[in-house]
């Protein structure tokens, strides 16, 4: 089913999440074949922890669940985009994107 994707050495493909309406990229996990077939059948976005070794679903805990319109893959095959409609803040600090901070030089 997921042939044309490059999953690393541990299995994983990293997910870039952005808001299908605003364009803004929320956030950035890592999916494995396992999570992504869960994010298909369900509709919702579901990502494996590394520091857990666990799957967790967006929002599970929450509330702030983000409803998958479409998935989509570089032309490396080897990253995904994730296009939602998220029902509420992406980062756990509370801010709407995880990237809220800016590099200074």
């Amino acid at each position: 089913m997921y042939s044309d994707l490059k999953f690393d050495e541990k299995g994983l493909i990293p997910a870039i999440v952005q808001d299908v309406s605003t364009k803004d990229v929320l956030m950035m996990a890592w999916m494995n074949a396992e999570s992504l077939q869960k994010t298909l059948a369900s509709g919702e976005t579901w990502f494996w922890s590394r520091s857990r070794q666990e799957l967790w679903h967006k929002g599970g805990t929450s509330g702030n669940i983000q409803k998958v319109s479409e998935v989509r893959y570089d032309c490396d095959a080897d990253a995904l985009l994730i296009l939602v409609e998220p029902a509420g803040p992406a980062c756990h600090t509370g801010a709407t994107s995880c990237f809220y901070r800016k590099l200074e030089n």
